[in-house]
């Protein structure tokens, strides 16, 4: 699920570990991939990417439910609406407005 908020003048990996997320990477341009887990295991786990536009920081957010089963693969299940997903976009906004 796709959210903006205004940028308050930090870089994206600050941001990120202010909202308790670990850097992933950074991919192509401005954008940054995070993950937060919600259990010990790696999974599910939360799935960030947050892009600095102008004076905007652009959030893509998704729950993976589950590690791709081969290694090659990309593919995972994973959410991209529901309860957890809009509670967790409300805890980031909650933490950086």
């Amino acid at each position: 699920m796709k959210f903006n908020i205004k940028n308050s003048g930090k870089n994206s990996v600050s941001i990120g570990r202010d909202i308790g997320y670990i850097l992933q990477k950074e991919t192509s341009g401005s954008e940054v991939s995070f993950v937060r887990p919600l259990e010990r295991g790696g999974y599910p786990r939360f799935h960030l990417y947050v892009k600095l536009d102008g004076d905007n920081l652009m959030f893509d957010l998704h729950l993976d439910q589950k590690r791709p089963v081969y290694k090659t693969a990309h593919d995972h299940a994973a959410e991209y609406d529901g309860a957890l997903i809009k509670n967790e976009i409300q805890r980031i906004k909650q933490t950086l407005i």
